[in-house]
């Protein structure tokens, strides 16, 4: 990078508000996503984590407030034009076709992206066949290799134990070549030995993929091991940020964890170690 020259962050979400009725779900929610980085918010349940995953996506249309990718406003996009310009997300609850194979639902991260018409899709002759084509090679040869799920390909999903269909669902997100990839909870109610296959995985599609990370996340060890950047968010609000070793010592944020509790048993959970 340069000496002196401002480099625009990949997202930026400035002011943002949201409410349901008399329910506010958001309030002022500013920070910004450095490009390359993996930037982590966490919070207790309730603080408004997935709801800001939905306005940042263009499931909810915020009240107020701007939300910038790359530079450029997509607060009037909706989220299949977002998904367009690479902003790809996974969901807390696992959302794949469980009546179809591992390969079939990973093809259909790339749709958003293809451009074959309805007649050629009908016949499958020339635009259609050869963007197949290329879509099957770049799956099987980059995604599917990179996520070690050769073995399943044409496994259906249904038959899939629950951390293999989280990686199944990486994969569909992966194929639609994200800018920037937001994850929803990655690991939640996956064993340690799976926890720490996709902290692997998600580490090597920044550096290996270059690709830009927003992500949600409960597991706290695997948070701090990781991110370059933590967002802290409580009853809707930004109550800290800064890097993993910043935050754990935020009073803010134990105040919002344990109340009075004790710290101690707060930044063994931050850390991963064992109480």
């Amino acid at each position: 990078m340069t000496e002196g020259v401002a480099v625009t962050p990949a997202l930026e979400i400035e002011g943002v508000s949201l409410s349901f009725g008399g329910l506010r779900a958001l309030t002022d929610v500013t920070f910004s996503v450095a490009e390359g980085s993996i930037t982590s918010v966490i919070g207790p349940n309730g603080a408004g984590k997935t709801s800001l995953f939905n306005a940042i996506s263009g499931f909810y249309k915020p009240d107020k407030g701007s939300i910038r990718f790359h530079g450029a406003a997509i607060d009037r996009l909706h989220a299949p034009e977002r998904a367009r310009l690479g902003l790809a997300r996974t969901f807390q609850n696992i959302a794949l076709f469980r009546g179809m194979t591992v390969l079939d639902n990973i093809k259909l991260g790339r749709h958003a992206h293809m451009r074959t018409g309805l007649i050629d899709a009908l016949f499958y002759f020339g635009r259609a066949r050869r963007e197949e084509m290329a879509l099957r090679a770049e799956v099987e040869q980059r995604i599917i290799d990179f996520l070690e799920i050769d073995h399943i390909r044409k496994a259906s999903v249904a038959a899939l134990p629950y951390g293999l269909r989280k990686r199944v669902e990486l994969a569909r997100a992966l194929a639609m070549r994200p800018k920037i990839l937001m994850l929803d909870e990655p690991v939640a109610g996956m064993n340690r030995e799976e926890t720490e296959d996709m902290a692997r995985f998600i580490l090597d599609v920044k550096e290996e993929w270059g690709t830009t990370i927003l992500m949600v996340e409960h597991d706290m060890g695997m948070v701090m091991d990781i991110s370059d950047h933590v967002v802290v968010l409580n009853f809707g609000q930004v109550i800290a940020q800064g890097l993993p070793a910043e935050v754990q010592r935020d009073s803010a944020v134990i105040d919002a964890y344990l109340g009075s509790g004790d710290v101690g048993d707060l930044r063994r959970r931050l850390t991963g170690a064992a109480a």
